[in-house]
C-alpha cells in the first residue's frame, strides 16, 4: 500500500524557517520523482518543487527560488523541503506526491498524494 505522510508544518513568523518531511512507504522511493505542492484557501494547488528519481535534479517555482530546497534520502524513504525566509504568501497546506507524467508543476501528472501539512506564516 502506497503511503506518503507529510509532517513538520506549523506557525512561523515571516523570515523564519521550517523543514517539512515526506515519509514514504509501499514503494521504492529511488524510482520516483517526488513533488511538493501547496494550496492556499480559495486557490488552486500549485507546484512548489520536485526532485528527480534519476539524477537528483530539481525544479522549482520562481516564487520559491533561493528560499526553498528539496532533498531526498532514499535510504530513509523520505523527501525533505527546507523552507527559509518564509513569507505570508507561503501559507497553505503542503502536499508531497509521486510523479506519474512529465510535467512536474501539474498536479494532474501525479498519482499518489499525502494528506498534507499546514504551514502558516504570520506575525
Amino acid at each position: 500500500q502506497v503511503q506518503l505522510v507529510e509532517s513538520g508544518g506549523g506557525l512561523v513568523q515571516p523570515g523564519g524557517s521550517l523543514r517539512l518531511s515526506c515519509a514514504t512507504s509501499g514503494f521504492t522511493l529511488d524510482y520516483y520523482t517526488i513533488g511538493w505542492f501547496r494550496q492556499a484557501p480559495g486557490k488552486e494547488r500549485e507546484g512548489v518543487t520536485c526532485v528527480s528519481s534519476s539524477d537528483g535534479s530539481t525544479h522549482c517555482a520562481d516564487s520559491v527560488k533561493g528560499r526553498f530546497t528539496i532533498s531526498r534520502d532514499n535510504a530513509k524513504n523520505t523527501v525533505y523541503l527546507q523552507m527559509n525566509s518564509l513569507k505570508p504568501e507561503d501559507t497553505g497546506v503542503y502536499y508531497c506526491a509521486t510523479l506519474r507524467g512529465t510535467r512536474w508543476y501539474d498536479p494532474d501528472d501525479y498519482d499518489y498524494w499525502g494528506q498534507g501539512t499546514q504551514v502558516t506564516v504570520s506575525a
